[in-house]
């Protein structure tokens, strides 16, 4: 890879979501506490839509926020925006629209999405997600076409790959060449929610409870190691991927014989660390993929 610039560098970012009823539903974990772990398991900020609440902690662990907006139509997209910048976000993760809206629709709520985030100095990403404008392959190729026709730039996207393996009931084997056949928008991308998943789960666990890596996560890991090497090997320089390991406990992602989901993510976030290193290893040793 041909970057002499500075070094890429990765921004971890832990969701609340995956410590909502924890250490038990009836004695959840205060704000404050949250917050603590969360700085104690070495993550560099959050990924949450802001509230005001938020500031003095994220102020005390030196805690960066990675922003999240949701529109279904955009006459709500600029005071959530307003929102998210007055909290200190560079970067906004944005869920548009729903699983029916038509690419040309899309294509108009994101370009108003995104010339909003601009005017407040936000990067808006447009996220790959269920029961949005992005929730299949074939929508989001489609949106992406049009946008790149109109505006002559790239979408930018909030890759989270386990809606898309879902909707087309991927194997493992097929994982990344499928789910990788866009390496510029891939590239283009400053976000990645890294959500351990297979070909009919949104989400599986990482461990068995007793500290093994499942197999479910050894065949997402290896898709995530791709993933990481074909971003790293766009065109320099490469600047921050922000990443969030987004488990959950909710809405039906976890399954309720999964071991804990917060132990989850502090594990999730090591082994996305040590697919990081791989992949740098392995991007050193091959060509830029214009």
């Amino acid at each position: 890879m041909k970057n002499s610039a500075a070094t890429p560098r990765l921004i971890l970012c832990a969701s609340l979501w995956s410590m909502e009823g924890q250490p038990a539903p009836a004695r959840p974990w205060s704000l404050a506490t949250k917050m603590r772990l969360i700085k104690e398991a070495g993550f560099d900020g959050i990924a949450e839509m802001f509230r005001p609440e938020f500031a003095p902690h994220l102020a005390r662990h030196g805690l960066k926020i990675c922003g999240r907006v949701f529109s279904r139509d955009g006459r709500d997209v600029e005071p959530l925006l307003r929102i998210e910048a007055a909290g200190g976000a560079k970067y906004v993760n944005c869920l548009l629209g729903e699983h029916d809206t038509r690419p040309a629709a899309a294509v108009r709520l994101i370009r108003q999405t995104i010339r909003a985030a601009r005017a407040l100095g936000l990067e808006a990403h447009v996220e790959t997600h269920r029961d949005s404008c992005t929730e299949t392959p074939e929508k989001l190729s489609e949106i992406a076409r049009r946008y790149r026709r109109e505006t002559g730039e790239l979408l930018p996207v909030t890759w989270d790959h386990s809606h898309l393996c879902v909707m087309k009931h991927m194997l493992p084997a097929d994982y990344s060449r499928r789910l990788l056949d866009q390496p510029r928008l891939i590239q283009h991308s400053r976000m990645f929610h890294c959500r351990p998943f297979n070909s009919q789960h949104c989400q599986v666990p990482v461990t068995d409870g007793r500290g093994r890596l499942t197999p479910e996560f050894l065949d997402y890991i290896r898709f995530v190691e791709d993933l990481f090497t074909v971003w790293l090997q766009g065109p320099a320089p490469r600047g921050e991927l922000w990443v969030c390991p987004e488990l959950g406990t909710t809405v039906g992602y976890n399954v309720s014989t999964n071991p804990p989901v917060w132990p989850d993510t502090v594990r999730c976030r090591t082994e996305l660390l040590a697919a990081w290193g791989r992949a740098r290893r392995r991007a050193s040793r091959t060509p830029e993929i214009a």
